[in-house]
């Protein structure tokens, strides 16, 4: 680290305007894992090693998932010249060592830092470092930043994230830079030239419909944090994401509300985090987070937010423009009963509120096929008639005949 002194002085001293994010990453929505929602503060190098091991083994990176994410809590002291050192305990071979473990197993590392003086967990932030740290990470071979928003008193958000972007860019390794704001200044009016994700909410929590109050903050539900996402998808696209948080799938939800959540997260063109215990996670977790039809959805190119086509009863109707005029369709059932699904494509179309979508059903028949159940319907010439159990979904994606 030392030899990177002079480096670093001669990017404080070059900079200019022309530093931008990493414009080539996050052309669809990041697929990862993340530690904080299952494991908080318990990390160290072993639990890293054995997630990137799970990720291979169970065909998640087969699926798509390509980032193993540390948060919060890795950071050990900063050197006498201020660089930021891995806690020696918890990674004895340092963070080079574990980065390159991941890279060997044919995926990316992730680290956590924060704008502020320090980290929501105490440790030293990135506050007045940021040149220092972005080198660091680059040394290491990091390949995307999770930055968050504590201790951040009397800072600006647009310039904090700002300096940090400029930092990665100077660095010079490609980094996706994932803004944890929590929406609190509304990052999508102004992040789109700055980070490739902002989250939109404060935290997820493992529940379908609640609130677990900190006392000056609170964390939420899968159905509170979808709710939260209305109005915002007009700012998401290739490059540029919404992110309403990681995923708890796995983490003590249902086996439905788990497959629920997944399909509306996949809906959203939301990142698609997991946050479970990849090394012990059921046969039925494995199978939700690696469904290859679900998550070519989220993974669309055209890059396209779902919006909400029609609520009643607790049965919500969702509706994400996809490639080549296909299209997807999901009806949520956020109710504690079953909820029949009567729907006559022919009596219905598709005009997309924010961009130029749409389909009349009645002129131009589409396929119809079912994305959990792994089969056809007929084609939307036929009135759909399903049930959807409580807390779940039927997924349909259409193609034009």
């Amino acid at each position: 680290m030392k030899n990177n002194t002079l480096l670093l002085l001669c990017l404080l001293i070059g900079i200019g305007s022309y530093a931008q994010k990493f414009n080539e990453l996050a052309q669809t929505p990041p697929m990862g894992w993340n530690t904080w929602n299952k494991f908080a503060c318990n990390v160290d190098e072993d639990l890293i090693k054995g997630a990137a091991d799970a990720m291979v083994e169970s065909g998640m990176k087969e699926a798509g998932y390509e980032y193993i994410i540390i948060d919060d809590c890795w950071h050990g002291e900063r050197d006498e010249k201020g660089f930021i050192q891995a806690d020696p305990e918890r990674f004895p071979s340092g963070m080079k060592a574990l980065v390159d473990y991941v890279h060997s197993k044919g995926l990316k590392f992730g680290i956590y830092s924060d704008a502020g003086g320090t980290t929501c967990a105490g440790e030293p932030g990135s506050r007045g470092h940021e040149y220092q740290d972005a080198l660091t990470y680059a040394e290491w071979g990091v390949d995307y930043l999770k930055y968050d928003w504590c201790d951040t008193d009397n800072l600006d958000p647009v310039g904090a994230y700002t300096t940090m972007r400029n930092a990665l860019y100077e660095a010079g390794r490609p980094v996706l830079f994932a803004i944890c704001e929590w929406g609190d200044n509304d990052p999508w009016k102004w992040a789109q030239d700055i980070g490739h994700t902002w989250r939109t909410t404060g935290d997820i929590y493992h529940c379908w419909d609640c609130e677990e109050d900190h006392g000056d903050w609170s964390s939420w539900g899968v159905l509170r944090i979808l709710d939260m996402q209305e109005g915002l998808r007009k700012y998401a696209g290739p490059g540029h994401w919404n992110d309403p948080d990681m995923m708890e799938v796995g983490n003590g939800l249902t086996d439905s509300e788990n497959r629920a959540h997944f399909a509306m997260w996949s809906m959203l063109a939301a990142p698609l985090i997991a946050g479970n215990d990849l090394q012990n996670m059921s046969e039925a977790t494995r199978k939700t987070l690696t469904n290859k039809e679900m998550i070519a959805i989220n993974q669309d190119p055209l890059g396209r937010q779902a919006w909400k086509y029609s609520a009643e009863d607790g049965l919500e109707t969702w509706v994400k423009p996809l490639a080549n005029g296909q299209w997807a369709v999901t009806f949520l059932n956020r109710a504690d009963e079953p909820r029949n699904v009567n729907f006559n494509w022919m009596q219905n179309s598709f005009d997309d509120p924010d961009f130029d979508h749409k389909v009349v059903f009645a002129s131009t028949p589409y396929l119809v096929r079912d994305i959990w159940n792994e089969k056809d319907f007929k084609d939307t010439r036929n009135a759909l008639k399903a049930t959807v159990p409580a807390h779940d979904v039927l997924t349909l994606r259409l193609t034009r005949k």
